[in-house]
C-alpha cells in the first residue's frame, strides 16, 4: 500500500479544511493510505516513510508560514533521499491576488530541490489549489488536483 502524507499549518482553520478535503480526495484512490497531520506533528525523519507528500500553508507576505518553512529547512538532513517521491502543495490566502500562488510555488521549490516529482495542471490552478478565504467554491481545482 502506498502512503501519502498531507501535512499543514493552519491558524484560522481555512488551511486545515483544505487539508481535510485533500486527504478525503486522496483516500478515494485505491491502495493509498493517507495520513493527515498538522505540521507540528511531523518530523523530517518521517518524510522518508511516504511515497507522496502534500504540504499546505496559509499565505504570509506571499510566502509559507514559518512553521512549514522550519520543517522544510530541517529536512535538508535528508537531501537526496526524497528524490522520486511525489510532491504537491496548496495554500489559503486572505483574498484573490494575496500571494497564494507564490506560497504554493515556494513550497514546490523546496520539494523540487529534494528531487520530488511535481504534477502541474493545464486547467485551473496550475501549481496547486489556493483558497481565497474559507475553502469552498473559491478553491477551484481542489477536486481535480488531488483526486
Amino acid at each position: 500500500m502506498r502512503r501519502l502524507l498531507v501535512a499543514y499549518y493552519s491558524r484560522t482553520g481555512n488551511t486545515q479544511k483544505m487539508a481535510e478535503l485533500v486527504a478525503q480526495g486522496a483516500a478515494e484512490v485505491e491502495a493509498v493510505q493517507v495520513d493527515l497531520r498538522p505540521i507540528d506533528q511531523v518530523s523530517p525523519n518521517e518524510l522518508l516513510n511516504y511515497e507522496g507528500i502534500v504540504l499546505g500553508s496559509p499565505t504570509y507576505y506571499g510566502n509559507m508560514a514559518a512553521e512549514l518553512k522550519q520543517l522544510l529547512d530541517a529536512s535538508v538532513s535528508h537531501h537526496g533521499q526524497l528524490e522520486g517521491k511525489v510532491g504537491a502543495a496548496f495554500a489559503s490566502a486572505g483574498g484573490h491576488g494575496s500571494g497564494g500562488e507564490t506560497t504554493v510555488l515556494a513550497i514546490l521549490q523546496a520539494l523540487l530541490i529534494h528531487g520530488m516529482i511535481i504534477q502541474g495542471s493545464a486547467q485551473g490552478n496550475h501549481y496547486g489549489p489556493v483558497s481565497a478565504g474559507p475553502p469552498g467554491g473559491n478553491a477551484a481545482g481542489l477536486e481535480k488536483v488531488y483526486r
